[in-house]
């Protein structure tokens, strides 16, 4: 068992626990993860069931859809984080579950769960863009990385989808504070 990156915020029992660290990566509150079995899914073939495009002959974007690579993804701070390079597809479901960014200025990618991303113009297909709420520009880099080009593990899923959910609290110190 890894150590525990968090302290009370009170000293009683059931005190909620505040992040040490980075409090996206930290795996506490909503950026926790459960530390699954650092292998792929797979499909009922034993294949790698998510994997990008570029390795999945015979998957395409549906005529009449957006095609999203080439679109600038833009983040919570207002800034373009990177270009969707690819598409990442589930074998097993076909469906898109990431879009694989290469970010602005190092060209490092790092992938983007489907889930997180918003259409600004969904229904009208002229988008120039996509948006991504959870975290800034400047935390993509931080987005946990795959072992692999062309897979994605159970455990590295976990960590990358805790990310962006840590993002929901933790991208801006004020989304932390009360509302009321």
């Amino acid at each position: 068992m890894s150590e525990l990156k968090a302290v009370p915020v009170d000293p009683y029992n059931g005190s909620p626990l505040v992040p040490t660290g980075n409090p996206m990566k930290d795996g506490v509150g909503p950026a926790a993860w459960a530390n699954r079995a650092d292998v792929p899914d797979l499909t009922a073939r034993g294949e790698a069931k998510i994997i990008p495009m570029r390795v999945a002959p015979g998957y395409s974007i549906a005529q009449g859809d957006p095609d999203p690579r080439g679109l600038p993804v833009k983040a919570a701070d207002g800034r373009i984080a990177g270009t969707i390079v690819d598409v990442w597809v589930d074998r097993s479901e076909p469906q898109v579950r990431y879009y694989e960014v290469a970010l602005e200025g190092s060209g490092a990618h790092r992938l983007l769960p489907i889930g997180y991303v918003q259409w600004p113009n969904f229904g009208f297909w002229g988008n120039d863009h996509v948006l991504v709420k959870a975290i800034t520009a400047a935390q993509f880099a931080d987005v946990p990385t795959t072992k692999r080009d062309d897979r994605i593990t159970l455990l590295e899923e976990d960590k990358v989808m805790a990310y962006y959910a840590g993002g929901h609290l933790y991208a801006d110190a004020s989304r932390a504070e009360p509302w009321i």
